[in-house]
C-alpha cells in the first residue's frame, strides 16, 4: 500500500512540474509571437508575418498541453483503471493537429503573394532586431522545455520543444529572407514563408510519429534489460513474456517470473513484491507491474 502512494504521489510531482514548464513556455511564447507578428505587420513582411502566425500557434500548444495535463492528472477511476496518462498523448496529437492547420494558413499567405506578385516587405535595422531578439529567445525556451522533457518522460513538452525548435529554425530562415530583400530579391520574403510551411509539416510529422507510438502500445523499455532486473532478485530462475506500455512517464509492466516448484504460495507472492520493487527501484517510470509466478517445471505458460 505504502509503495502504491509513493508511486502515486511521484506521478502528482511529476504532473505538476510538467504543467509548470507549460505556464512559463506560453508566456514567453505569446512574448515572442507579438513581436513578431506586429512588426511584420508594420513592415509588410509575409514571413516576419508568418513566423509570428507559428509563435500564436506555438501558444495554443500550450494551451492545449495544460488541458491534457489535467485530464491526465486525474486519478485511476471505475471507467479508467489505468488512469488518465493518455490524455497527454491526446494533446499532443491536437498540438500536431494545430500545427498542419498553422502550414495550411502561412502556406496560403505565401502563395497567394507569390501569385499575385506582391512583395511589400520593408526592411530596416529593426526587423533584425526583432528575429534575432525572438530568434535567442526561442533557442532559450528549446534549450529548457527539451531538457525538463527528458527528465519528465513528458510526451507533451517532447511534443512542444520540437514545436518551438521549429520556431527558431524557420526565425532564422526568415532572417535569411530579409537579408535577400535588403540585397533586392524581394521574392525571397514569400519564398521563405513556403520554407516556414514545410518546416512545420516536418514538425507535424514528428509530433504524430511519436504520439503514435504511444497509441500503438509501443514497448517503452528493453524486454532485456527489464529481464535483468527481474534476475537480480535471489530466488527468481528466469523470466519471460515480459511486456511493457503506455506513456513513457507512466509505463505499465507485466513479466512471467520462473521459480523452484517447491515455493510455497506465501514464498512465491514476496518474491514476487520483491521483483516490483527491483523493476520500479530500476525504471522509476514504470508505475505498476504485474508479476506471474510459474514453477521452474521444464514448461513455460
Amino acid at each position: 500500500m505504502g509503495k502504491t502512494l509513493a508511486t502515486k504521489d511521484a506521478v502528482s510531482a511529476r504532473m505538476r512540474e510538467v504543467r509548470r514548464v507549460l505556464w512559463v513556455v506560453l508566456l514567453l511564447n505569446l512574448a515572442v509571437a507579438a513581436a513578431k507578428y506586429a512588426y511584420g505587420a508594420l513592415s509588410g513582411s509575409a514571413s516576419m508575418q508568418a513566423d509570428g502566425i507559428h509563435s500564436v500557434f506555438d501558444s495554443f500548444g500550450n494551451v492545449v498541453g495544460l488541458i491534457g495535463i489535467a485530464l491526465a492528472s486525474r486519478p485511476a477511476d471505475e471507467s479508467h483503471p489505468y488512469g488518465h496518462a493518455k490524455f497527454e498523448t491526446y494533446a499532443s496529437l491536437a498540438i500536431g493537429v494545430l500545427l498542419l492547420l498553422a502550414a495550411l494558413e502561412v502556406g496560403t499567405s505565401a502563395v497567394g503573394k507569390l501569385v499575385a506578385g506582391s512583395y511589400t516587405a520593408e526592411v530596416t535595422p529593426v526587423s533584425f532586431v526583432v528575429m534575432v531578439g525572438t530568434l535567442i529567445i526561442n533557442i532559450g525556451v528549446t534549450a529548457y522545455e527539451r531538457r525538463c522533457g527528458k527528465r519528465l518522460k513528458s510526451e507533451v513538452l517532447a511534443a512542444d520543444a520540437n514545436h518551438t525548435l521549429s520556431d527558431a529554425f524557420v526565425s532564422i530562415g526568415v532572417i535569411a529572407g530579409l537579408v535577400a530583400v535588403a540585397l533586392g530579391f524581394p521574392m525571397a520574403d514569400p519564398l521563405m514563408a513556403l520554407v516556414v510551411t514545410v518546416a512545420i509539416l516536418v514538425t507535424a510529422f514528428d509530433v504524430f510519429k511519436h504520439a503514435l507510438a504511444t497509441l500503438s502500445d509501443r514497448a517503452r523499455i528493453p524486454e532485456d534489460d527489464l529481464r535483468a532486473a527481474a534476475l537480480s532478485v535471489t530466488g527468481v530462475r528466469d523470466a519471460h513474456q515480459v511486456r511493457t506500455r503506455g506513456t513513457e512517464g507512466e509505463v505499465y509492466a507485466d513479466l512471467h517470473v520462473l521459480v523452484a516448484p517447491e515455493m510455497t504460495v506465501g514464498e512465491a507472492h514476496g518474491l514476487s513484491e520483491q521483483v516490483e520493487a527491483a523493476v520500479q527501484a530500476r525504471f522509476p517510470n514504470i508505475v505498476d507491474v504485474l508479476v506471474h509466478i510459474e514453477p521452474d517445471d521444464g514448461h513455460k505458460d
